[in-house]
């Protein structure tokens, strides 16, 4: 069916809540499941994008499908850049992105609770096993801890990304950040974006019943 106006106005609020200047960048994530469950992290806190980088020869980026049962849909509602070179990726991300910081544990490291997270800023998360390669922390403005006090210090890679984005999403709340305080082409563009799947669902449908 067309658009009804309560579905208008949702696309309008969630559009609104969409924080540009924060994003997620995933390297060499095995598990799709793991995406998954990122995406549906994004889509709760405002993100418009994420960043994955698949440079794992043992990663068949042709082969490579997002868990559809852990995004519960939600990647449907996020702009997912897929590449193969970490140079590539990371050039597009400083292009957007003020600040870079990634889960590695080193000397300077900080706390994830330090961090300002109100800035434009992009969280790297490695894969499962190995985390972050050497040649993505090259391009790292700093690193960043998840504070634990349990005998196993390591968390799945999609709850670190929930407790680290969920960080972001109260520090924008405490600055009135929800909604964006001003809507910007950028905004017009992702609710465009949702008004032509929304039309591109109903006119499939519409082709399948007269099919039938």
């Amino acid at each position: 069916m067309p658009i009804t106006e309560k579905r208008y106005t949702k696309f309008k609020n969630v559009v609104a809540h969409r924080q540009l200047d924060l994003t997620v960048v995933l390297e060499n994530i095995h598990d799709p499941h793991n995406i998954g469950a990122v995406l549906r992290t994004c889509d709760s806190v405002g993100i418009a994008e994420i960043y994955v980088i698949l440079t794992d020869p043992q990663i068949d980026p042709d082969k490579y499908k997002i868990g559809r049962k852990s995004s519960s849909s939600s990647r449907k509602w996020i702009n997912t850049k897929i590449y193969t070179s970490t140079a590539d990726c990371f050039k597009d991300v400083k292009a957007k992105y003020r600040n870079i910081y990634g889960t590695h544990l080193n000397k300077d490291a900080k706390v994830l609770y330090e961090l300002d997270l109100t800035e434009s800023m992009a969280l790297v998360f490695g894969n499962e096993h190995d985390g972050l390669s050497e040649e993505a922390m090259n391009y790292l403005d700093g690193n960043f801890i998840i504070p634990q006090y349990g005998m196993v210090q390591s968390l799945n890679i999609s709850v670190a990304c929930a407790v680290s984005l969920y960080e972001a999403s109260r520090q924008r709340r405490a600055k009135e950040m929800y909604p964006s305080k001003s809507i910007t082409s950028d905004h017009d563009a992702i609710l465009e974006k949702y008004l032509e799947m929304h039309e591109t669902k109903y006119l499939r449908g519409r082709t399948s019943n007269t099919q039938l």
